[in-house]
Parts: C-alpha cells; structure tokens; sequence
C-alpha cells in the first residue's frame, strides 16, 4: 500500500522575496510549512548574503522546476572597491588591499569587455563540487580548491551608479551558472584594482519579477491568521491568492487542447492520437517531434512529445483539488 503524503496538495509557484540571512533552504521549509504543502523546491539558489527573487515550486510544479534552470536573471549589485576577500564578498575576511579606486570613465571602458560569452572561474567559497567535494567546504578546511573556468553568458552589464568613489552599483542579466561574485572580482581585477560584492538582490528570474513577490513579513502575517483558522480555510482564503499557475514557467512551450477522454487516457500515461485539433501557433510552425504542453479545460495535463500527430506524455500532472 502506497504510503500516503502528509500536507494538502497544493500546486503552484510563489515569487519569493527572500531576505538578506536566510537560505535557499530554509525559504523553502517555511513556504512548504505555511502552505502545508506535500512537496516543495526552489528553481535556483540564492546565497544567504543575497536578497531577491527565489521562484518556489509546490506540489505538481516541481515537476517544471527543470525549465526554470536556463531563464535569465537580473541582478542588482554593488562593488567595494580597494579589498580582496577570501569570499568574494563582503563576508569575507580581506585579503589584500589597493589604494587605486577607478574612476566612471574607467568602470565604463571595461564593461564590454564582461559581455558575451565569457570565461570565468567561480568563487572558492561555492557549491561547486570537486572529485565529489563542495569547494566551499574544502576552503573552510584551509585547502585552496582548484576550479576551472566555466563559460558563461551576459547579455547586459550597466554601471547604475556612483554613490562615492569607494563604491559602484550595477545592473547585470545573465545565463545560469553565473557567479556574480567572480564577475566583481574580474572587474576590479581588469580595473587596475580589487573589489567585492557588497550588496547583491536578484531581481527577475524568467517570468518571475519584483512586480509579484511575496515576503517575509507578509508571511508572518497571514502565518498567524492561518493558525487562528483550518488548515484548508487558510490555504483557500489567506495564501491561495498569492500562488501562482504551475504553467506560469512553461509559457514559452506550445499549448495543445484534448478532450476530457484524451486527457483521462494521457494521465494513465498512455500515448495517443491528437486529431482535429486547433493548436498553439508556435506548434503548428515546427516540424517533427515537438515538446508540448497538453490541457484539458484549460488545465495542465501533462508534459510530453508530440510527433506525426501522436502525443506520448512525459511528465504527467495529478493535480487533485483541495478545494
């Protein structure tokens, strides 16, 4: 007999703001807590230093996490200049020290040169694993871990602002696997100078923005009203309005309608004939198998193939409803 989960099954995304201190992880728990939800992820950690967007996935929308990890980001960062540290931030203890500081003429010759496909060699202090090792727990140990230089891709690098000579704000988007840290360090490097992150809040994470998030103390608030409450009644009354689609992260994949008997055969996993059909525009101008999104009264089904007219799903959603 299939062990049966504990929580409600509730399916979506919360656009997280997370604060400053907290980590990835223990967003995750609370929102997982606060929804009672059965299952939760995030789709792209953020370090405890940085504040901003974190994207968490509940219940069926875990299923889409894998299509969060190629969006773009944007963030917002800071430069100290004049100060290496061990962490590339202002976490870190100094390193070394330089009396030059760059000025905007300077900061805005070498900006070009940080776009594109760019080389770059994480931090230590990162998740970066070697020979099976997270580099940052080879630097704790007092080991110099050595990390090879990863390609990346920045669309935009803009400098915002001065606020004085010691420090630069800045505006990048970027490719995953970026290390915003390292892009600070090469800066200053490229600058004649050292420099750190001082400040670092991430901003949009494909289709999620600052314009829909949620934070910590709204959180807290409707967390003391929902243990006033049932479970369910709180979910429905105080949290449902701020969860967002599962499909709000598939919007860049071809839609197709089934009727109620295709889409009861599809979440049995069986593969069938998709015939007579009105679909999506973006699938009906691309040839051969397609990845498509499949709907049933304008619900997602599941996610799968479509290929001469035939649809084999992949990922199914059960989506049962806790209403």
């Amino acid at each position: 007999m299939a062990r049966r989960r504990k929580g409600l099954p509730i399916h979506g995304w919360v656009n997280f703001d997370k604060p400053e201190g907290m980590t990835s992880t223990a967003a995750v728990g609370k929102i997982r807590r606060l929804f009672n939800a059965q299952k939760a992820g995030h789709a792209g950690t953020l370090d405890p230093l940085a504040q901003g967007i974190l994207p968490i996935a509940l219940g069926e929308a875990t299923k889409t996490v894998p299509f969060m990890m190629d969006a773009v980001k944007t963030y917002r960062f800071s430069v100290r200049w004049g100060l290496a540290t061990t962490t590339d931030d202002r976490e870190g203890d100094v390193l070394e020290t330089s009396e030059h500081r760059p000025t905007d003429g300077d900061i805005e010759a070498v900006l070009g040169a940080f776009v594109g496909n760019i080389s770059q060699v994480p931090p230590a202090f990162s998740a970066i694993k070697i020979d099976g090792r997270r580099a940052y727990d080879m630097a704790r140990a007092g080991e110099a871990p050595e990390i090879s230089a990863r390609n990346v891709l920045i669309d935009r690098l803009s400098l915002v602002n001065r606020p004085d000579r010691d420090s630069a704000h800045f505006e990048v988007e970027c490719g995953k696997g970026t290390y915003v840290r390292s892009l600070a360090r090469d800066m200053a490097e490229k600058l004649g100078t050292l420099g750190h992150v001082s400040y670092l809040r991430r901003v949009r994470v494909g289709p999620f923005n600052e314009k829909n998030t949620i934070g910590l103390d709204i959180l807290d608030d409707l967390g003391h009203i929902a243990a006033e409450v049932d479970a369910l009644d709180a979910v429905n009354t105080q949290l449902r309005p701020h969860l967002l689609p599962l499909q709000t992260v598939l919007d860049d994949i071809p839609a197709l309608p089934v009727n109620e008997k295709e889409a009861r055969d599809i979440r049995m996993g069986r593969a069938v004939n998709i015939t007579a059909h009105v679909v999506d525009d973006k699938l009906s101008e691309s040839h051969g198998a397609e990845q498509v999104l499949v709907l049933s009264d304008n619900h997602p089904v599941a996610l799968g193939k479509l290929e001469e007219g035939r649809f084999q799903p992949v990922r199914v959603f059960n989506l049962s409803d806790i209403n």
